[in-house]
């Protein structure tokens, strides 16, 4: 729209580190108010009576009409107007704005877009109508028209997956051609254990065992995920591999993210192998340095055959004799390196990564292109479904007597906060704050326990084995509780703040409760005001399907922290979106499987460009596989 500027610009500091300019401007329909944050310099940079353009979003408010960080053209006819083209929107940092990143893009394409080299092969750019690198670029920034960014787009999300795709499928075809990989023994004692277990295996489960086993059993090296929602039984299939590797006479180890699920794992193992003439040792931080002394030796002479741990296990003094079996849980939490470093403590031990965070089958396979897939999609008979009600923050008082009612009749509950401390920039209830709170007053009847993730290990073991052994009613909790806790009495999450969370997150989060005989209950707290807030509660009480959860959790949010790549191990994704761009996602791997099907090492003169890009990107994960 053409204004003018009707009045002097006033600029107002509501607290530290914001500022807020407002120019009043007017037009032949009326006034309008023009806002900046943090933009002060514009105040100087437009006068009373200059004539400008302006384009944005108009919104009504209780001050009136306001269009929040316009761009605008001075002048009418400006030859460089920017108003009615396609102009992009930077990541900016302090002191810095749009038009001076534009100002510095344009001439950097000016000196430097006809040396940009062009990895993609010609017949490839051919086959697929993508525009050369050179085109793109410039459309991508200062494109002419919509169907010119969208072609841009395309051609530059194309390369990102195919980079992506060969790096993934390389590392999986090494892993596939591996012929010196372990080949455990047969043993019809798998079979008798099943048997002997006090619940029957869901035939999710059995499949996944079966694959397992065959895995095993095979003289190739096994890399496989292991994926089922919150309660699916991911755990038994561990147990199985690890009895298996033990039998043929190799040692296993399961590396789990924290001290409290260790243990869980490491009781499990104890009681499920007690019969067996089977040694096994929980290998954490808090543990004394004799002890620990102690275990490395007997670790390194064999005389322990399953080590359940946590990071400690990947300290270089760590050394197995035989390591045939390496198990990351819940693996998101670890870095692929971390991982690496497992592995690497035995020759060629047989690899299983289990989550509990579900992906849809599709994205999965592209996700984690080098490993095999095994997928628990079936929860035990049984199971309640875990009640679920997202409520306003005027409702807190009746939540809390909810939880006060079930304590009383013998139950636990949890209660999660996201932050640990009170935040000035953030205005939400903390875990410290709110413990103080209700210790005074909802529940000051009620034995309450504090844990988050600023506490020591063995203070927050303390509080944890309190919490199993019923000495604490009601937990106040950060998210250190996400993962892996299991207290079947304990039949209540409330969740404060419940829209600071991800789907997937709080999915998690009430998966730590409905695992004993009790009907248990979810509370959401969501003081979110936005549309997409409140659909994510909707979301929340409609389904316990975790796989549902994830294909909502990545339309509403996009993959950026559901999929965050670095924990996944992967290069991060500059223009692509896994969910968005799937179409594109799919055919990138389709020719990259064309492309490693006639040169698996990119070694033909045509390749040699995208090899070198694999190898830039994936960096020392791919430099062993196709350096020769």
């Amino acid at each position: 729209m053409k204004v003018s500027i009707s009045g002097s610009p006033l600029v107002s500091r509501p607290r530290k580190g914001l500022s807020i300019t407002t120019i009043p401007v007017k037009d032949d329909t009326g006034l309008i108010y023009l806002v900046w944050f943090n933009q002060e310099y514009v105040a100087n940079s437009l006068k009373i009576g200059e004539c400008i353009k302006v384009h944005g979003k108009i919104k009504k408010n209780a001050r009136g009409i306001q269009i929040s960080n316009p761009i605008f053209d001075k002048g009418i006819n400006n030859k460089d107007e920017k108003i009615g083209r396609i102009i992009p929107i930077y990541a900016l940092t302090e002191k810095l704005n749009n038009n001076e990143i534009l100002k510095l893009i344009e001439k950097a394409l000016m000196e430097y877009v006809d040396i940009v080299d062009e990895i993609l092969p010609h017949d490839i750019r051919k086959k697929l109508d993508l525009w050369s690198m050179k085109d793109a670029l410039k459309n991508i920034h200062f494109p002419k028209n919509k169907e010119s960014y969208l072609k841009a787009k395309e051609r530059l999300v194309f390369e990102e997956f195919l980079i992506l795709q060969l790096g993934l499928l390389i590392m999986k075809n090494k892993n596939k051609k591996s012929l010196d990989g372990i080949k455990f023994k047969k043993t019809k004692e798998i079979d008798n254990f099943i048997d002997s277990l006090e619940f029957e295996l869901t035939n999710a489960q059995k499949r996944v065992v079966d694959e397992v086993i065959k895995d095993m059993e095979s003289n190739k090296m096994m890399n496989r995920l292991v994926q089922g929602d919150v309660g699916s039984g991911k755990t038994i299939v561990a147990i199985l591999a690890i009895l298996k590797a033990v039998l043929s006479g190799y040692q296993a180890v399961m590396m789990a993210p924290t001290e409290i699920l260790a243990q869980q794992h490491y009781e499990s193992i104890n009681e499920l192998f007690e019969k067996y003439n089977i040694k096994s040792e929980l290998l954490v931080g808090s543990i004394t340095e004799k002890k620990k002394q102690d275990m490395l030796c007997n670790i390194k002479e064999g005389n322990i055959d399953v080590i359940i741990g946590t990071h400690a296990l990947i300290q270089d003094a760590v050394e197995f004799k035989n390591l045939g079996l390496a198990i990351t849980d819940e693996q998101h939490r670890f870095g692929v390196k971390q991982r690496a470093v497992l592995s690497q403590k035995g020759y060629n031990p047989d690899i299983i990564v289990m989550t509990a965070t579900p992906i849809p089958r599709t994205l999965a396979l592209i996700l984690y292109g080098d490993l095999d897939i095994s997928v628990i999609d079936e929860l035990p008979p049984g199971r309640k479904k875990i009640e679920t009600y997202a409520i306003k923050n005027s409702m807190r008082k009746r939540a809390y007597n909810f939880v006060k009612k079930q304590v009383e009749e013998g139950r636990q509950g949890y209660i999660v906060c996201p932050l640990v401390e009170e935040s000035e920039m953030i205005k939400v209830q903390s875990a410290i704050e709110l413990y103080e709170e209700l210790k005074k007053e909802y529940l000051k009847n009620i034995k309450l326990g504090l844990l988050h993730g600023k506490m020591k290990s063995k203070e927050k073991d303390r509080i944890m084995n309190m919490f199993k052994n019923k000495e604490i009613d009601v937990l106040i909790s950060t998210t250190v509780i996400e993962v892996g806790v299991n207290v079947p009495n304990a039949n209540i999450m409330l969740i404060e703040n419940a829209e600071r969370f991800g789907l997937a997150q709080l999915h998690q989060l009430r998966g730590r409760v409905g695992r004993g005989q009790y009907q248990s209950f979810c509370i959401l707290i969501n003081d979110g005001k936005s549309k997409v807030s409140k659909e994510r509660m909707k979301i929340m009480e409609k389904t316990n399907d975790g796989f549902i959860i994830s294909e909502k959790d990545l339309e509403i949010r996009g993959p950026g922290e559901f999929f965050g790549t670095r924990q996944h191990g992967l290069p991060e994704l500059k223009i692509g979106n896994i969910f968005t761009d799937m179409e594109t996602l799919k055919m990138s791997q389709k020719i990259a499987s064309e492309i490693l099907k006639e040169d698996p090492l990119l070694e033909n003169p045509q390749n040699v460009k995208l090899r070198n890009k694999v190898q830039s990107t994936f960096k020392d994960r791919i430099d062993d596989l196709i350096m020769n």
